[in-house]
């Protein structure tokens, strides 16, 4: 499979839809359906997930209701099987709690029967660590 030259496109539309759902306090369960139930894994601050309904639970068990996000950067690279490499670096901030940094890494694998893309890999961080 050859380069997709328009993965920057496409990572511009998914980082809008996905961070649309998930900072929807009444959609944010339907961010599962970016995933794999298999071949999705997932690195939330260090847990490491596989598989669509174990990266449901954790997004449930996330202990706020309200996300404001402002993106800051998002980078992207195609990669040599079709898919897209997508870094996200921006700030959030949760309910109450003051705003922080967080960076996002996707990787959108094709998902050959139908041509369109899912989450093979996820890597959350805030930008929280060893600071002072």
């Amino acid at each position: 499979m050859a380069l997709n030259p328009q993965y920057e496109d496409i990572a511009t539309e998914f980082v809008q839809q996905y961070y649309g759902i998930f900072d929807d306090q009444e959609n944010r369960d339907k961010v599962i359906n970016f995933y794999s139930a298999t071949e999705s894994f997932m690195t939330f601050e260090g847990d490491k997930i596989q598989g669509a309904p174990k990266i449901l639970e954790k997004v449930q068990s996330l202990g706020f209701e309200n996300i404001r996000r402002v993106i800051n950067t998002v980078d992207s690279q195609p990669t040599f099987d079709g898919g897209v490499l997508i870094k996200v670096l921006g700030c959030l901030q949760c309910d109450d709690d003051p705003v922080i940094g967080f960076s996002q890494v996707f990787v959108l694998k094709v998902n050959e029967p139908t041509g369109s893309y899912f989450i093979a890999h996820d890597i959350f961080r805030l930008d929280i660590h060893n600071s002072a």
